[in-house]
């Protein structure tokens, strides 16, 4: 039995290419569309509000727009942008593909907090300091991204990395002892590991094996890092689709129960009000869009 992704109703993006960056004043009048309802792309979004206000719907929570913010969507996340006024601001859209599978690359995607945070907000706030050397790799990739010179994805990928490690120092800590850098090693691969298997794979000994751990080690060490062990994490990443799925579009329990790897509805029903603390038709009824 073949179900089809229910939020593929959803407006995808008008394009599909390996790299874009617009300043926000040249999608308000080229892809005003896009935004008039909640939608989702297959590759990763980063919107940088220098200056504007208005409304950032993000999965189930609405943050408002606040200057010199960036908002990191990973594929698959609704999204809907809502600006009042000129706002001023950039946004880079690119798939995993466009940086390349070498593992620094891989760790900018996966391992730096700056995207697949279903359990933190999306939303940074950009330093003074940090937001100037940002400004100067935005200036160069609008550029190079006008131009067609020889070489050009290269020099685009150059940028695009040196831009993703400036927002990532938004997030640097104390320094961490060898043990600590472990642990946080761990858990960082452990998230991503859930990101691409939440649908298939739901026990804590599915990822232990996977990560050479036992599940108590694995389950002790993400609830030291994160405050709640490894299984909560898992279950709250399947609630968070199952909830996009129920507000965003208009299929039965029992297909998003399937998308998601539940053979038995029951199961399924069980399983979202433990998780979730109320019943999945208590829940589409109160959240559910017109």
């Amino acid at each position: 039995m073949a179900v089809t992704n229910p939020l593929l109703e959803l407006p995808q993006s008008v394009v599909n290419v390996p790299f874009e960056i617009h300043t926000m004043e040249w999608i308000a009048q080229n892809r005003f569309q896009q935004n008039e309802t909640p939608h989702r792309h297959n590759y990763f979004v980063i919107i940088w509000v220098k200056k504007g206000t208005g409304q950032h719907l993000i999965d189930l929570e609405k943050y408002a727009l606040e200057d010199n913010t960036v908002y990191c969507i990973t594929p698959g996340q609704v999204h809907q942008l809502n600006t009042t006024g000129e706002t001023e601001g950039y946004v880079i859209s690119f798939m995993a593909e466009f940086l390349g599978v070498a593992e620094e690359n891989y760790d900018l995607l996966f391992n730096t907090g700056l995207f697949y945070t279903f359990s933190n907000s999306p939303m940074i706030k950009v330093n003074a300091e940090m937001s100037a050397e940002m400004q100067d790799a935005v200036d160069k990739m609008l550029k190079e991204y006008n131009n067609f010179f020889i070489l050009r994805a290269e020099i685009l990928r150059g940028f695009l990395k040196i831009f993703l490690i400036y927002l990532t120092r938004q997030f640097e800590r104390p320094r961490e002892t060898e043990a600590q850098s472990k642990s946080i090693d761990l858990v960082k691969q452990f998230f991503a590991l859930v990101e691409k298997n939440y649908t298939t794979k739901k026990m804590v000994t599915d990822y232990a094996e996977a990560l050479a751990v036992t599940p108590n080690h694995l389950n002790e060490v993400v609830k030291k890092i994160t405050g709640s062990p490894a299984s909560h994490h898992i279950q709250q990443r399947i609630i968070l689709e199952a909830k996009r799925q129920a507000v965003y579009s208009r299929v039965t329990m029992k297909e998003i129960a399937y998308e998601l790897g539940f053979d038995d509805t029951a199961h399924f029903s069980k399983f979202f009000k433990n998780a979730s603390g109320e019943s999945f038709s208590d829940f589409r009824s109160r959240n559910q869009k017109e």
